[in-house]
């Protein structure tokens, strides 16, 4: 269900900064190779959150994004390992704060609304709001972009939870114990898919609000591909099947070779009824080879069933043992 504070307007929130006194707050901004947009990002965050350290992490730009950032009032750091995932691994680790901006440096998320976000937030006591992106125009929001991310969260809604309705939407804020307890372990663009599975995981209070979604400048180059990081995307969301949900991955996987054994042995089992003969006995032990590996691949998933059971446990507890944000006074 999309969440929206109060009305979900901006015009509900004081631009001042007044709504988030009392809280710390960082804004994120992974960026290479935005110069061209970075000075804006950061100063509109300077004016709309005047309390808030801005943080721009340069992942090994060629331009002057660093420099221009800088002048812009950000505090720079460099993470030379590239990949999103690797920028966001090291900012999580490195800040605190109670809440956290994340935003990419493009110029694409409208940062009028992330004071209603913090807001929604503090006032909630959630541990994630989404931007959920409304594109303003044709060119904003790619249809190739928009349709893989309509499959790959519908993937992931079915799968793990239907508290989402934009998994891949690069505009977030964070409770310091969502951050503290994240284990930011994708490289790329997949870091967006781990947030999500990570909350739902933790059954973690979520919240979403409408955000404009603009086309990037002219000269501004996007660093997404379609087809390539889709399919990142998609085995990150295998590999997450796999390890949160072991029962459900192992047990298809032995449906699947079950039937094909069934499949070759049927035809055998027929006829040996018929005339006490075995005939093509390769084909019979092949088909009681694919029976048995079913079989080996549903205890498998039952024994990692359990094991993912305690790690979830785990992680449970180590995200309660952080305090959550406290509502703005």
């Amino acid at each position: 269900m999309l969440m929206t504070g109060a009305t979900g307007r901006l015009s509900d929130y004081d631009d001042s900064g007044e709504s988030v006194d009392g809280l710390r707050i960082a804004v994120l901004i992974p960026c290479r190779d935005e110069a061209i947009t970075i000075g804006k990002v950061v100063a509109d965050f300077r004016r709309l959150l005047p309390g808030a350290r801005i943080y721009v992490y340069d992942n090994n730009s060629t331009d002057e994004t660093a420099a221009i950032a800088a002048t812009a009032g950000a505090t720079v750091r460099l993470e030379r390992r590239q990949g999103k995932g690797h920028v966001v691994r090291r900012m999580f680790a490195d800040i605190e704060a109670d809440a956290y901006i994340l935003v990419d440096g493009d110029g694409t998320y409208d940062p009028t609304d992330a004071p209603a976000m913090i807001h929604m937030l503090a006032t909630q006591q959630l541990d994630m709001v989404t931007g959920v992106r409304v594109d303003t125009s044709k060119e904003s929001y790619r249809r190739g972009h928009r349709f893989g991310n309509r499959v790959l969260t519908g993937i992931v809604r079915h799968l793990f939870g239907d508290m989402i309705t934009d998994m891949l939407s690069g505009y977030r804020v964070f409770s310091r114990r969502f951050v503290k307890s994240f284990p930011a372990l994708s490289v790329g663009f997949e870091t967006e898919t781990e947030f999500t599975v990570h909350a739902l995981e933790l059954a973690m209070p979520l919240g979403e609000m409408r955000t404009r979604y603009q086309e990037r400048q002219l000269g501004s180059a996007s660093k997404l591909h379609t087809y390539r990081d889709g399919i990142r995307i998609f085995r990150t969301i295998v590999n997450l099947v796999r390890e949160e949900r072991p029962l459900l991955f192992f047990s298809t996987i032995g449906a699947v070779l079950a039937l094909f054994g069934l499949c070759l042995g049927m035809p055998l089992v027929s006829y040996f009824l018929r005339t006490g003969f075995v005939p093509r006995l390769p084909t019979a032990i092949l088909s009681v080879t694919f029976v048995s590996l079913a079989f080996l691949s549903l205890f498998c998933g039952l024994i990692l069933d359990s094991v993912a059971r305690s790690r979830r446990e785990t992680r449970r507890i180590a995200y309660l043992s952080l305090k959550a944000v406290s509502p703005v006074v």
